[in-house]
């Protein structure tokens, strides 16, 4: 999965894979995780959004199932 480096003091790249609807973020801290059921129009409001961290604890964070990557 290819990641895109952000601007923000708590993410440090978002991923996506569009086929199997699964987005990845790693993490300022390293952690990295994908969450699944993601759609291309949530994908692109998370990256488009002014405050990255608020966004994902909004709309990403608990709406989704996660999995941390190894």
């Amino acid at each position: 999965m290819q990641m895109e480096r952000v601007e923000s003091s708590n993410v440090k790249a978002i991923g996506y894979d569009a086929a199997a609807e699964t987005m990845r973020v790693e993490f300022a801290n390293g952690g990295a995780y994908d969450f699944s059921g993601v759609s291309a129009e949530k994908h692109a409001d998370f990256l488009a959004a002014d405050s990255k961290g608020k966004h994902f604890h909004k709309h990403i964070r608990g709406a989704h199932p996660s999995r941390k990557v190894a």
